[in-house]
């Protein structure tokens, strides 16, 4: 679960593992695979960086991270 903030300012939890798209017109929408769609204050890079920290939380990336820095090496 993600922290978002609601444009009247109200935080809510939502589940990462939903999220379809995340566009800007200029605030950020987020559309999850049900169609809903939650306008928040956040920018697409502040969403981005909660949700890999939320992959990496529950262990869904593996050791995708790992391995990018061994072949860099």
């Amino acid at each position: 679960m993600i922290t978002l903030t609601r444009l009247n300012g109200k935080s809510f939890l939502l589940n990462a593992l939903y999220i379809e798209t995340i566009e800007a017109f200029p605030d950020s929408t987020i559309t999850l695979t049900n169609g809903h769609k939650y306008v928040v204050k956040e920018t697409i890079e502040q969403i981005e960086e909660r949700i890999l920290a939320f992959y990496n939380s529950i262990n869904l990336l593996g050791n995708m991270n790992q391995e990018v820095t061994q072949h860099e090496e």
